[in-house]
């Protein structure tokens, strides 16, 4: 049996014994439980245990008000431990960093931002749930009636397919030699016949931290996902995704005249049965050339698109109405956005569009809303639902 099922209970403790014998308690609590947050209904308790080095210590969470959005933590008195009680819904997911001996400043105001994190932010020790990226890595809340959130990589009983990178270049799009990734399903060279094709934007997330080619290799094993060949593409640099990928008939042509005709040259690639997608900016690249060509791409991603206001808003703000006067639609659509991603350019355009296409007889339409801000972490967890949505397998149609 524990010794305490809440952490007020050993607050509780711990004040009604002298300071010198608390880092006895301290020692006894991290034993019996060694994993942190600590869950409990709604109340989180994260923790930091100093090695003596730590002034101040607060958890960084972009979904807390104030700049920075840091939530202080307090030192027990005579312990080497740190601790902050927060309260969140019960299906939130989020990420989140430890700040130590942070300047305490505001972010708004900072000369250089990489310096600071990489000399004051961390990824939570206590915390084995964790995102990793090129530039760092994440720790990971997950509230109890969260998505799930599993490391793909490490589902060892599954059949893998086979991901093929390739150089490519567009002259519509001026650029040279960006990575591109072809995911083929388990089974794609002994098969006959062709397969249907999904284009993804920002393909070194969608081949890296947002683990699509494991996702998808675990779905069709249980029949949720058609086979399909899935091509990730490299994107350029946030100044250049905005550029390229909002309203850019550039990037509809170089998709339709170069990057299609290169993958039928080396893939066996069914032309009636093709569909595009991105998170956030590379949702509206692949939703202005599901519009220009609903015929072309059948299938619809968009995970988290920007549609309101901030950068490109003039041509953002004109989705809706294009969504709403079109006479034709792909016919099967997802889309998400994140209940903590900021409002003007997220979350209430999210909520026109959502209330635009749910009123389309015309398309088979999924909605879905996180309990997540803008970030890779909620683009992963929804990304097995956006997959099996846009392109159901046997079980999915057997279910009706």
């Amino acid at each position: 049996m524990p010794n305490w099922t809440t952490f007020y209970s050993f607050l509780e403790e711990v004040n009604q014994v002298p300071v010198t014998d608390r880092q006895a308690l301290v020692y006894t609590l991290l034993q019996e439980r060694p994993a942190w947050p600590w869950i409990n209904g709604q109340d989180v308790t994260f923790v930091y245990v100093s090695l003596g080095e730590a002034e101040n210590v607060a958890v960084n969470l972009d979904t807390l008000p104030g700049d920075p959005p840091f939530a202080e933590m307090e030192n027990i008195e005579g312990t080497n431990l740190w601790y902050r009680m927060l309260t969140f819904a019960e299906d939130d997911l989020l990420d989140y960093m430890i700040a130590l001996n942070d300047p305490m400043t505001p972010i708004a105001q900072e000369q250089d931002i990489v310096g600071r994190i990489n000399q004051h932010w961390m990824n939570d020790p206590q915390n084995p749930t964790r995102m990793q990226t090129a530039q760092m890595t994440v720790s990971v809340l997950r509230m109890q009636n969260a998505r799930p959130f599993p490391d793909w990589s490490k589902m060892t009983r599954i059949q893998r397919g086979t991901v093929y990178q390739h150089s490519f270049s567009s002259t519509h799009l001026r650029f040279q030699g960006r990575k591109l990734w072809v995911y083929t399903p388990p089974g794609y060279d002994d098969a006959g016949g062709v397969f249907p094709l999904l284009i993804l934007q920002d393909g070194q997330w969608c081949a890296g931290p947002l683990q699509v080619p494991y996702i998808a290799d675990a779905l069709i094993k249980h029949g949720r996902l058609q086979p399909l060949v899935i091509v990730m593409v490299q994107s350029g640099d946030q100044k250049d995704r905005i550029r390229s990928y909002v309203s850019n008939d550039k990037h509809y042509a170089s998709i339709e005249e170069e990057l299609i005709p290169f993958l039928k040259t080396k893939y066996r690639i069914d032309s009636t049965n093709m569909g595009i997608g991105g998170v956030g900016a590379g949702a509206i690249a692949a939703a202005h050339s599901a519009l220009k060509n609903p015929a072309v791409f059948s299938h619809l991603i968009m995970i988290s698109p920007p549609l309101g206001r901030g950068l490109a808003q003039e041509q953002l703000r004109k989705y809706a109405g294009r969504f709403q006067s079109a006479s034709i639609l792909p016919r099967r659509i997802f889309q998400s956005v994140g209940r903590y991603e900021a409002r003007g350019r997220f979350y209430l355009p999210g909520q026109l569009l959502n209330s635009i296409l749910s009123q389309r007889g015309d398309i088979a339409y999924r909605y879905a809303e996180l309990g997540s801000g803008h970030g890779l972490v909620g683009f992963r967890s929804v990304m097995p639902e956006a997959l099996t949505w846009a392109f159901p397998g046997q079980a999915v149609n057997d279910q009706g």
